[in-house]
């Protein structure tokens, strides 16, 4: 076993240990139900349900618009596709303050609904809770049924065409099948993705109709500190996240990380007018939605900025540093993980280890690492480390997922002509490791910056006023109604969020060439 591989052994251990030991504390904590109350019920139907309801939402909207972009080629299609992948990397906060600017009081939408003598509609409650969700699920939705449509073989389809089939036909002999292959495995991811909801429910749920089980993880937490109540719930979301995670692993998803969006696959049978028109139509709305809510925010912001207290600038330079120390941190243990799993004979332990965090919530590691710290420190002094720990966790299966992929192509290509010819540590890794995973490296360490510049989790359970985010002072302007210095603050966010994802992602590529 190489050192590399033993330092990856080595990191898996020490992931795995570090996400066991607070599940353990929140299990310990709860003891029995017995502190659970009648109210907690309804929290857990409600979060069930609400993630049944987005899931749905998001696959059913997201077949169209996934249909519509396999079948057309045309200018703009790239962007397209790019802007189905921002609503992943974008703060939560800032996409919950543009649908406040559209769907909410004063938003758009009721303007135009008493302009024609309409009641207005209420964003806040489980309508705005599920509304935010397909907001974030169905772009994702979209790009998953879209590779799994430029799956189907062309061959398939030239056959189709010659046998005259029309798109019924087409849909139910070639469509159909495939989505009942993949669309059950993305229901399951979103709906994993529902249930671990904090932000949202936090900004537009609440009430005893609209309660996640995270929320009320938080709530008992921070209003009523009954860490007992907050462990009970903890763990009955962890045991919904790992149900929901063995039954996803179990189900089909397309694979291959978006490679292939940019093409179209040729068809015969939407060639008419009435098809062109309707695949125009979904593709347009699809766009509308995800973009009016995050220009309205940022298209005001930017009058705002210079109105930003000193207070925003000091939470963007915290945000900063857990992005970068955040990105780094994964790399250290993602890249010698990903080795390990390749080349040991333990290395579908390793991978697991290192996917674990799939199943836990950000609140629940919270909870389990407040009770460890408790009785040895005040835990609000480790705010901050404590978030950038959380972070690196819940970033490490996406990291993983990037680099196991390359570092197998890397040992099958270069594993036995770097073995012949002595060549191992740092030669290795300067001359062949470095060139060729450069990319995976850059995309990784990117969203996870991204991903902790935006989090709005743990923090919250955590952090005193000198120790605030960017994103948790959002929040707290978003609830104080200084709207136009939120979306000041947003606008910085998602510069800073979005920049630092660019900044990793194409620095590597413009290095590599």
């Amino acid at each position: 076993m190489t050192l590399g591989a033993r330092l990856g052994l080595i990191a898996a251990l020490c992931v795995a240990g570090a996400l066991i030991l607070p599940l353990i504390a929140v299990v310990w904590r709860a003891e029995t139900l017995s502190g659970f109350k009648p109210s907690d019920a309804g929290v857990l139907w409600f979060t069930l349900w609400q993630a049944v309801v987005s899931a749905g939402l998001s696959v059913l909207l997201a077949i169209p618009v996934a249909r519509a972009l396999a079948r057309r080629q045309f200018a703009g299609r790239g962007a397209v596709i790019l802007i189905l992948g921002a609503p992943f990397i974008l703060p939560v906060i800032v996409a919950v303050l543009g649908l406040i600017a559209v769907f909410g009081r004063s938003g758009v939408v009721n303007v135009a609904l008493a302009a024609v003598g309409i009641d207005p509609v209420t964003l806040y409650g489980p309508q705005g809770v599920i509304l935010a969700h397909v907001f974030f699920n169905m772009p994702l939705a979209t790009r998953l049924i879209l590779q799994g449509w430029l799956a189907i073989p062309g061959e398939r389809l030239r056959l189709a065409a010659t046998l005259g089939f029309a798109p019924p036909d087409t849909f139910r002999r070639l469509e159909w099948p495939m989505l009942r292959s993949v669309v059950p495995g993305i229901f399951l991811v979103i709906f994993l993705i529902c249930t671990t909801s904090f932000a949202v429910a936090l900004a537009l749920g609440g009430g005893p109709r609209a309660t996640t089980v995270e929320l009320a993880i938080y709530q008992a937490f921070r209003f009523d500190f009954d860490l007992s109540r907050a462990a009970i719930l903890g763990g009955l979301q962890l045991i919904l996240g790992v149900g929901a995670a063995i039954l996803s692993l179990r189900l089909t998803l397309p694979s291959g990380l978006g490679a292939g969006l940019d093409r179209a696959v040729p068809r015969w049978d939407s060639a008419s007018p009435l098809l062109r028109a309707q695949d125009a139509v979904v593709i347009a709305l699809a766009c509308g939605f995800l973009l009016l809510p995050i220009v309205l925010v940022l298209g005001e912001g930017v009058w705002h900025l210079t109105a930003l207290p000193s207070s925003v600038w000091l939470a963007a330079v915290r945000s900063l540093a857990i992005a970068l120390a955040a990105a780094i941190l994964t790399l250290t243990l993602a890249l010698p993980m990903a080795l390990a799993v390749v080349t040991t004979t333990r290395g579908g332990w390793i991978e697991v280890a290192g996917t674990l965090s799939i199943a836990a919530s950000p609140l629940v590691l919270g909870t389990g690492l407040y009770i460890l710290l408790l009785p040895l420190t005040n835990p609000v002094k480790l705010a901050l480390p404590v978030t950038l720990f959380v972070n690196v966790v819940l970033a490490l299966p996406f990291a993983l997922r990037a680099l196991i992929p390359a570092m197998r192509d890397l040992d099958r290509d270069f594993g036995r002509l770097s073995t012949s010819l002595g060549m191992r540590g740092l030669d290795w890794v300067r001359l062949v490791a470095i060139p060729r995973l450069r990319r995976p490296a850059g995309f990784a360490a990117g969203l996870t910056a991204a991903l902790a510049a935006g989090d709005l989790g743990v923090i919250a359970l955590f952090a005193s006023p000198d120790q605030a985010t960017l994103p948790l002072v959002l929040y707290q302007l978003m609830g104080s109604y200084r709207l136009d210095e939120a979306k000041a603050a947003a606008l910085l966010l998602v510069v800073l969020s979005l920049g630092l994802f660019w900044l990793f992602e194409r620095g590597t590529r413009h290095a590599e060439a």
